[in-house]
């Protein structure tokens, strides 16, 4: 058994597998869960040295860190935990959204998602949302203390501009930025990637098959999934949208015929030659509950695409129709 390659968080972050391991799906947001093949996933995916496993707190209202409890209990040395704090969802309209950022709620949720996963520290803790209401210095400094009290070893953000990345890095030092990146997300390449790179934080890009589309898993949300998957209220997966963005597929299909790969092995190749690309470091964190797909997208790592490969694939981008959630304030790229 082969495990992938390892790089490091950050210029002071943990060494992780150049692949992590989103864990959301396992018990919210995508539908029905097998637990046991979702746990069995865990797993394999340590086994082909996938070491970042990510969750947060608003996932499941707390329910995945739960979930998450008895595998860090058995491997917690091995793992890189990496969970959030600061967004909560309304469960019966998951387009309302709360976000908090400041000190008091930050210690709170700490101690919250602490209690809940059964351990005595958090390897990387993300603000998961920003609150523009409350200076990022303010929050990021909070963050620090909990460093310096042993709660948490690195520092991670999601959804940052390079403006406020900058203004963080000053408080404390930044192992990771986590934003949504891939073939068919790139706005992030504007200016935050660039900030990255030149600040020596890590990206680490959160949906890089593009929830799925990308795969083939689903072609319309409304007609294909479940009445509670979260991918029902994203813009670009419904209606005529989905249609269009389905056409625009051919040419990663093509290269995967060619390759005898698998769709969803192309695209994450893809996100993994950004590293070279930007010259920084690039741990994407596909998300999956069964084991065959932790071994396919593993498999990807090992992938170089060709200069023609990735210029056939370079116009999809720019070319989809719809934003990639209903409401973009909440992303870097709605307050850039």
């Amino acid at each position: 058994m082969t495990r992938i390659a390892t790089a490091q968080l950050g210029t002071s972050g943990p060494e992780v597998g150049i692949q992590g391991l989103g864990c959301m799906g396992m018990s919210w947001a995508y539908g029905p869960t097998d637990a046991d093949e979702a746990r069995a996933t865990l797993e394999r995916a340590l086994e082909l040295g996938v070491t970042l496993f990510d969750t947060a707190d608003v996932y499941g209202a707390g329910e995945n860190e739960k979930f998450l409890a008895p595998f860090l209990a058995a491997h917690r040395e091995e793992v890189v935990l990496a969970t959030k704090y600061s967004l909560t969802i309304d469960p019966q309209d998951p387009s309302r959204r709360t976000i908090r950022n400041d000190p008091a709620y930050i210690r709170q949720s700490i101690e919250a998602s602490l209690g809940r996963l059964g351990v005595e520290a958090v390897d990387l803790y993300y603000m998961h949302r920003r609150d523009v209401n409350v200076p990022i210095e303010e929050s990021v400094g909070a963050m620090a203390e909990l460093v310096r009290e042993g709660k948490v070893k690195h520092l991670g953000l999601s959804e940052v501009t390079a403006g406020e990345l900058r203004a963080a890095q000053q408080v404390h030092p930044i192992a990771a930025v986590q934003s949504e990146w891939s073939l068919f997300s790139r706005d992030i390449e504007r200016a935050v990637v660039p900030a990255a790179a030149e600040l020596g934080v890590a990206l680490v890009p959160y949906s890089p098959l593009g929830r799925g589309f990308l795969t083939g898993s689903f072609v319309n949300a409304e007609k294909d999934l479940s009445q509670d998957d979260f991918r029902r209220t994203q813009p670009r997966f419904t209606g005529d949208n989905a249609a269009a963005n389905a056409a625009l597929l051919a040419p990663l299909h093509e290269i995967a015929k060619a390759r005898s790969a698998s769709a969803g092995q192309i695209a994450l190749a893809w996100v993994q030659q950004r590293a070279q690309v930007h010259g920084l470091t690039v741990v994407p964190i596909p998300g999956t509950r069964k084991r065959s797909r932790v071994e396919e997208n593993t498999e990807a790592t090992r992938l170089v695409l060709t200069a023609e490969e990735l210029a056939a694939l370079e116009p999809l981008a720019g070319e989809v129709a719809g934003e990639r959630y209903a409401d973009m304030s909440f992303t870097s790229a709605g307050r850039d």
